[in-house]
């Protein structure tokens, strides 16, 4: 009966935590260190756990005539560092139960942390990573590992008709932006990245006035002020990186097959969409959630997968960026179902364009987003992925706190005027990869297998 009741009031104090946690938005408080690096910090009490991530303005965008080295750099970070080989700094994290991370994306890299906050264990956490942070060596041996590690699975992407969609993808909406840089590179650029490109890498980019820290967990503000100046004594002070140069939308449709033995088809349509901070984000993703965002009960899944049986999934959704990110229509389908297929999602962003949501939709649309975005900050890692966005991008501190009212306050009208102003069917590009014949249109390029989408 004892071991009952304890049981229970353990599940019953998970609960409140939980509840407690999923309806109080936390608060994010800001400030900057001696050499110019941003803190964000959010006290969370709930758990002895420390979440530290630092964000840095670097990933593929930043690859320059070299595509691939941020990714490596991410990669090969911690396999070195004031000493210590790979095996011995990954004891050192696994011995105090800290959890290490990096990451490199389109417009960042980031690296983290997670470790208890028991004064030792954390303290030889913190140190570590620091380490690896501040002095990494980059050993030739490891970043041939990596580099190897990386053409395999370039090799297995040729076989992979997905990743060739996305490449391509990408490739033909951005052209010579930096955007459309391979972030895993090609094989000629991987081959050709030295330890001494990732260190010059790192040397640019992994500094304070380039990047921001985000600190969360079960510290005060006096214990965050002084970890946050003992991290940033650790970076060298550097320079913030260069804008990155506005996008070109697409000024005309444009559909690109690419031949490949498989029997199905994968399908990606779309154009420029938004960015961070943009007049219009809350609206488009409103709207999106009614068209393809909000998995059986978008129009799309209901009109391609559940009427019709053409795919098993279809989706779309914005990706916004420091710049204008895409907005990105997917399917997989039969090779003999392609045009089926297009033509029903077309029609239903042509019908969506001109009648919009119907209340109902949008209504539902509303509460599924907001009933379901306290559950998306529920713990230290998903409030410390969310506030990483929010310093990166220089969004409002109140962001997480008036997502909700947001989303309610949007009208029918104004999904309609923003889908109306933003999204240009006219001008959309279609990648196709699978096994079929070209329909030798004019805007239609056929292509061989592997033969431009590294």
């Amino acid at each position: 009966m004892k071991k009952f009741f304890s049981k229970t009031s353990f599940l019953l104090m998970a609960m409140i935590i939980l509840t407690n946690t999923a309806q109080a938005a936390p608060k994010i408080q800001h400030w900057k260190t001696d050499n110019g690096l941003g803190v964000y910090y959010v006290s969370a009490k709930e758990l002895p756990m420390l979440d530290i991530a630092l964000v840095f303005a670097g990933g593929s965008a930043r690859d320059g005539d070299k595509p691939g080295v941020s990714k490596l750099t991410s990669a090969t970070l911690n396999k070195g560092a004031d000493g210590m080989n790979a095996d011995q700094l990954a004891d050192a994290f696994e011995s105090v139960g800290a959890k290490f991370s990096s990451s490199s994306r389109l417009d960042r890299s980031s690296v983290g942390l997670r470790t208890i906050t028991m004064k030792d264990e954390q303290e030889k956490a913190i140190d570590t990573w620091l380490k690896v942070v501040g002095k990494p060596s980059f050993p030739t041996k490891d970043v041939e590992r990596s580099k190897k590690q990386a053409l395999i699975s370039l090799q297995a992407e040729k076989q992979d008709p997905g990743s060739i969609a996305i490449k391509a993808f990408y490739q033909h909406l951005y052209g010579s932006h930096p955007y459309a840089s391979p972030g895993n590179g090609t094989e000629e650029s991987v081959n050709a990245i030295t330890a001494d490109d990732l260190r010059a890498y790192y040397n640019k980019h992994y500094v304070a006035k380039n990047g921001i820290l985000v600190l969360v967990g079960n510290i005060t503000r006096d214990q965050a002020e002084a970890l946050a100046q003992r991290i940033s004594k650790n970076l060298q002070t550097g320079e913030k990186a260069a804008a990155i140069p506005e996008v070109t939308p697409l000024k005309e449709s444009k559909t690109v097959r690419i031949n490949f033995p498989s029997s199905q088809s994968h399908i990606f349509m779309g154009q420029m969409g938004d960015k961070r901070g943009d007049k219009d984000y809350y609206t488009l993703y409103l709207g999106n959630h009614v068209l393809g965002g909000s998995g059986f009960t978008s129009r799309l899944m209901k009109e391609i997968r559940v009427k019709r049986g053409f795919a098993y999934s279809v989706y779309s959704y914005f990706s916004p960026q420091r710049e204008l990110g895409p907005y990105l229509l997917g399917l997989q389908t039969k090779n003999n179902q392609v045009d089926e297929a297009l033509k029903v999602a077309r029609d239903e962003l042509n019908t969506f364009l001109k009648d919009g949501p119907t209340k109902a939709e949008l209504e539902q649309s509303k509460k599924n987003i907001t009933g379901g975005f306290p559950l998306r900050t529920a713990s230290n890692a998903d409030i410390a992925s969310y506030v990483a966005m929010i310093g990166f991008y220089n969004q409002p501190l109140d962001y997480l706190e008036s997502f909700s009212s947001k989303i309610q306050a949007i009208t029918r009208e104004q999904v309609m005027d923003a889908y109306t102003r933003r999204m240009h069917p006219e001008k959309m590009l279609t990648i196709i990869v699978g096994q079929q014949e070209s329909k030798g249109t004019n805007n239609e390029k056929p292509t061989s297998k592997g033969s431009n989408e590294k």
